[in-house]
Parts: C-alpha cells; sequence; structure tokens
C-alpha cells in the first residue's frame, strides 16, 4: 500500500482484509477518512434534527406561534425528507465517489441553515414556508447513508462494528449538540433568538467542506457497485434487518426529534426545562452506540440487538408507569434508559449487515463457488443494505412523532403511542429470536481471502 496527497485522489485495489498491508498504511488512511466523514455526518445531523431545537422557541412571544401538531408536523418533515434521501446518497457513492459526494453533501447545508437563519425570526411567517425550510433540513438526513456506505468500504469485516459504530455514534452526537446549543441560547440570551442556532453552523458547513475536499479519498472499488441496492432488494435479510432498524434507530432518531416537545405536551415544560432535558436521551444513545458495535464483534449482534429490545420494551413500561404517575424524574429516567438500549441496538444491528452476508458467502464457498466472488458479492451487498436500512429504520422516526401528533392531538396523551411502541418492539424480539438465533447462527462469519496490492493515483 502506498499513499498520496493528491486533490480527487483514488484509492486503487483497496482491500482492508490484507492484514499486513493494513497494519502498515491501510490503517492510517482508513483512521483520517473515518475521522473527516464524522465530522461531516455530525454537521449533518445537527442540521437534520435542528427543527427538534426551534419548535421550541415558537411562540406568540416572537409573532411565531403554531398549536402543538402544527410543531410536531414541523418535526416531521424534515425526518421523512431525510430518510427519503437515504437510498439516493448511499447510491451516491457509488456513482461519485466517497470523497466527492462528502464535499457536495456537507456544502449543500448551506441551504437550509441560510434559510433558517433567515426566517425563524421573522414574525408572521406563515406555516408553510417552514414546512420547506424543514424539508430542506432532511438534506443532512442523507449524510448518514453515505457517510456509512463510505466507511464500510475502508475497514476490514473484523472491525467494522467498531468503525461503523463509532461513524454513526459520532455522527449522532449532531442530534445532542445541536439541543445543547439551543439550551445555551435559551439560558443566556432568551428564548427568542432561535436565528443563533442555525447561523453557528454556517462557518462550520464551510470548514467541513473544506477538510473534505483537501483530506479524504474515494475508493474505486465502491464506484463498482451500481447495481448493489437492486440485488440487495431481492434478499430477504434486507428487509429483516431493516425492520430491526426501524425498531433502534427509529426509535433514537423519532425520540430524539420529539422528546422536548413530549415534555412540553405531556408536563406542561416551559422552553427552558425542555432544553435543559432534551439533550441527554441522544447524548447517552450516541455515546453507546459504538459500544454496541464493539459488543456485538464479540458476542454477536443478533444477540446484542435482542438484548436491546429487551431493555426498550422495559423502558417504554416505565415510561407508561411514570404517565400514570405524572412523575415527571420518572419519565425523564425512563426515557434516558430508552435511548442508551436503542444505541446500543443501533450498533449491533449495523453490525448484523457484514456478518449475515459473510456467513451467506462461507455457506456459498461450502457449496462449491469460488471464495473470491463470493466474498466480494458479500462486500458489496453489505455496503447496499446499510444504505436501505438506513433509509427504512429513518421512517421509524416519522412513524414515532406522527404516532405523537396523534395521540396528543386527540388524547392529550401519549400512552396509546407507547402501548404501539411496546408492541413493535415484541415483533423485533420474536424475529431475532426465530431467525437469526437459532441452529448456531451467532457464530463469528468468516473474512474475505486476501489480495496484496493497493495503489493511489
Amino acid at each position: 500500500m502506498t499513499t498520496g496527497r493528491v486533490s480527487g485522489r483514488w484509492l486503487e485495489d483497496w482491500d482492508p482484509e490484507n492484514e499486513e498491508a493494513w497494519e502498515r498504511t491501510g490503517k492510517r488512511i482508513a483512521r483520517r477518512n473515518l475521522v473527516l466523514s464524522v465530522l461531516s455526518e455530525h454537521i449533518g445531523f445537527s442540521v437534520w434534527s435542528m427543527w427538534s431545537v426551534l419548535v421550541l422557541f415558537l411562540s406568540d412571544e416572537i409573532g411565531l406561534g403554531f398549536a402543538a401538531d402544527e410543531k410536531f408536523l414541523l418535526v416531521v418533515v424534515p425526518v421523512l425528507v431525510g430518510a427519503l434521501l437515504r437510498l439516493p446518497y448511499s447510491y451516491a457513492v457509488t456513482r461519485f465517489g466517497g470523497r466527492n459526494w462528502t464535499v457536495f453533501s456537507t456544502a449543500v447545508l448551506l441551504v437550509p441553515a441560510s434559510l433558517t437563519t433567515y426566517f425563524v425570526q421573522r414574525p408572521g411567517t406563515p406555516l408553510w414556508i417552514f414546512l420547506l425550510i424543514g424539508a430542506s433540513a432532511g438534506l443532512g438526513g442523507g449524510n448518514f447513508a453515505s457517510s456509512m456506505r463510505n466507511i464500510t468500504a475502508f475497514y476490514p469485516q473484523r472491525h467494522q462494528g467498531w468503525a461503523l459504530g463509532l461513524n454513526a455514534g459520532a455522527g449522532n452526537l449532531g442530534v445532542a449538540v445541536v439541543q445543547l446549543l439551543g439550551l445555551l441560547v435559551i439560558s443566556t440570551v432568551g428564548d427568542t433568538h432561535p436565528a443563533y442556532v442555525a447561523g453557528f453552523y454556517l462557518p462550520l458547513i464551510v470548514l467541513a467542506s473544506l477538510l473534505a475536499t483537501l483530506r479524504m479519498d474515494n475508493v474505486a472499488m465502491v464506484r463498482t457497485e451500481r447495481g448493489a441496492q437492486r440485488e440487495a432488494a431481492h434478499d430477504l435479510h434486507t428487509w429483516w434487518i431493516s425492520l430491526l432498524y426501524v425498531g433502534t434507530f427509529g426509535s433514537f432518531i423519532g425520540f430524539g426529534f420529539a422528546f422536548g416537545l413530549v415534555l412540553q405536551s405531556q408536563f406542561g415544560s416551559t422552553p427552558l426545562e425542555a432544553a435543559s432535558f432534551t439533550f441527554l436521551g441522544p447524548l447517552l444513545g450516541s455515546v453507546t452506540r459504538p459500544f454496541g458495535g464493539r459488543l456485538a464483534d464479540r458476542c454477536g449482534g443478533a444477540r446484542v440487538t435482542l438484548w436491546s429490545f429487551a431493555g426498550m420494551a422495559a423502558s417504554t413500561v416505565v415510561l407508561l408507569w411514570a404517565t400514570h404517575a405524572a412523575s415527571f424524574p420518572l419519565f425523564v429516567a425512563g426515557f434516558s434508559v430508552l435511548f442508551v438500549m436503542s444505541g446500543i441496538g443501533n450498533g449491533s444491528t449495523y453490525k448484523m449487515i457484514p456478518s449475515v452476508f459473510a456467513r451467506q458467502a462461507q455457506d456459498a464457498v461450502t457449496s462449491g463457488r469460488d471464495a473470491a466472488e463470493a466474498f466480494a458479492r458479500a462486500r458489496r451487498l453489505s455496503g447496499a443494505v446499510i444504505g436501505i436500512a438506513g433509509a427504512v429504520g429513518a421512517l421509524g422516526g416519522v412513524a414515532i412523532n406522527l404516532a405523537f401528533r396523534s395521540a396528543y392531538g386527540s388524547l392529550g396523551t401519549g400512552e396509546p403511542a407507547f402501548y404501539a411502541f411496546l408492541a413493535f418492539y415484541a415483533v423485533c424480539a420474536v424475529l431475532l429470536r426465530t431467525v437469526y438465533l437459532r441452529d448456531g447462527r451467532t457464530r463469528p462469519p468468516a473474512v474475505a481471502p486476501r489480495k496484496e496490492a493497493l495503489r493511489v493515483h
């Protein structure tokens, strides 16, 4: 392996499974791309989830009073757009290269950040304008899929649980950071200056775009995998894993967007009181995601994911209890544990993807297929499923916010929504037990055959 500091460079014959070359230079290249990928994805998540904070500012005091169901709608729109963009964003990496797409997908975030900064403090701005701006903020949600698709190509299968968990977890922290920023603004200058939250990201977007331009790499192998999503769509495991990710990531992003509004709707919290707690759950869920990947590396992704769903179900029961008892501390504690378990489940579910397809490759080799071809297919499908599962999983966040909007809009309580979430977690647990935790399926998968060369030009 060799490296080169050439703008627009492409890595040729990149093979992270070659242990000697990996230790010599590959690990350093992968780490550099991971760091910059995390930065871009982190900013993307912050812009994507910005409206979970901004709705706390919208009030009659600044001439922007909206009803609770309208605020939930403002939260739903960016989640939906971000989910729908994840598939094309994942495909774009194979079309344009990971570095090139990172530069574009980061720079384009200047659009929602600028529009939000301009309009969010203009009294009398109609709801439909904010819905359009919120839709543009959904661009940040697509960054996750392209980032994960890109980083999958840089790391060997044996390290993907940790690498993907770290990439996603540090990116997910963008939800907590923008909420902490909202708390800082409210506690220092009051709840009438939401433009400060959006404006903070304008120079960061420019900086991240420049760093990606100068220091990231494209992987030529990824660009040859254009039919992978179509092929992956015909594999049943793609949809089983996507369903599991609806439960784990859908819970993380759905609750992360809705938490502040839920506190206001359930307990009548002020903007400052809500902002004081909204960051806590996303912070815990983001920090624990890499550990979910690391646990999955050691114990098996399906087993750890099952543990996470058991914990999420137990936490939901606590939330129902806290709702009946009108206990604010218990409610926040239950949500905090729910975020922790969803973070662990996010990391372990994504670890399942390369493991499942590596197992398929091993079975194909046992049946007489060429080993190099079988494992190349496994890596190709793994990258594609990461994009598909990311898109489907994010739709879970849409469902959660719609469930809350319906429950609070019609009954004034979130209980019906919590019962629905509990039933879905039970379905996911049954799926894991019947499909992935039987017949010794949790044993570690094989790794791909190694190659020797890597070139950069």
